[in-house]
């Protein structure tokens, strides 16, 4: 199939869409693969660059957690257990969990990401098993974690997979697990429809989400126990957050689904 078929493909199935039949749900995994080459050579220099450059004026290029993992945690809404950190960048979040008491995998796409959490846990002490590969390429164990955490995987995901990264969440979760999420706000992130990203071949910065989508994507499979803005801590508060970033907490059904 060729670009333009790609395209052709894509719009004549956005035409075909309803209100909430938006997850691509429906396409052959050959129309899938071709959505993955518009994007595909675009996306992969950039991340296996991105974290080449560790002195880049980067929010999230710190040594701290998460406020809202941290606050999770603090609270007892999260209780340590086996966890797996999605796109877990220079491994920030991955290295706070282990430090209190998570047995903890994570993955990243960009070796550059990979070799600089390695590093990371290494200067820490701790125990985490990383692995570079794509999320969309895990073959998680069912029902197997506690908690699957994603701080700024979702939104790099194109819309044609977003449906196989949230069963990939799902059913990877014990009945009971919960997921975290950290995502861009609409003021945060991309505002292209799911059209326009193909138009444009390319996700952007990352695809911003309105709390109404959210919950329309998520709270079929989870249930949504939190959703909020993330907050910005003082310099010296040793958490990190923006105000442009959406923060889930949501929980797997006690019955396996």
């Amino acid at each position: 199939m060729t670009l333009g078929d790609s395209r052709g493909a894509l719009l004549e199935i956005s035409h075909r869409k309803t209100a909430m039949a938006d997850n691509f749900v429906s396409m052959s995994e050959q129309q899938l693969a071709s959505l993955d080459a518009l994007l595909a050579g675009r996306e992969h220099q950039k991340w296996q660059s991105f974290y080449a450059d560790r002195a880049r004026p980067c929010p999230f290029f710190v040594d701290h957690p998460d406020e809202n993992l941290a606050q999770w945690i603090d609270e007892g809404l999260v209780v340590p257990g086996r966890a797996i950190d999605l796109g877990c960048g220079h491994g920030r979040n991955a290295v706070y969990m282990a430090q209190r008491g998570f047995s903890v995998q994570a993955v990243d796409y960009s070796g550059s990401a990979v070799a600089w959490a390695t590093e990371r846990v290494a200067a820490a002490g701790v125990a985490v098993e990383i692995t570079q590969q794509s999320v969309l390429d895990l073959e998680l164990p069912p029902h197997s974690f506690d908690l699957v955490y994603d701080s700024g995987c979702f939104h790099h995901l194109p819309p044609h997979r977003r449906h196989q990264y949230v069963r990939l969440v799902a059913d990877a979760l014990k009945p009971g697990g919960v997921f975290g999420l950290v995502c861009f706000t609409p003021e945060g992130g991309n505002p292209w429809s799911d059209d326009e990203v193909y138009q444009q071949g390319s996700l952007g910065g990352g695809l911003g989400y309105t709390e109404e989508r959210l919950r329309a994507i998520w709270s079929p499979v989870l249930r949504i126990d939190q959703l909020r803005l993330m907050r910005q801590p003082a310099p010296d508060a040793g958490v990190f957050g923006r105000g442009f970033l959406w923060c889930m907490l949501a929980t797997k059904a006690d019955e396996a689904r």
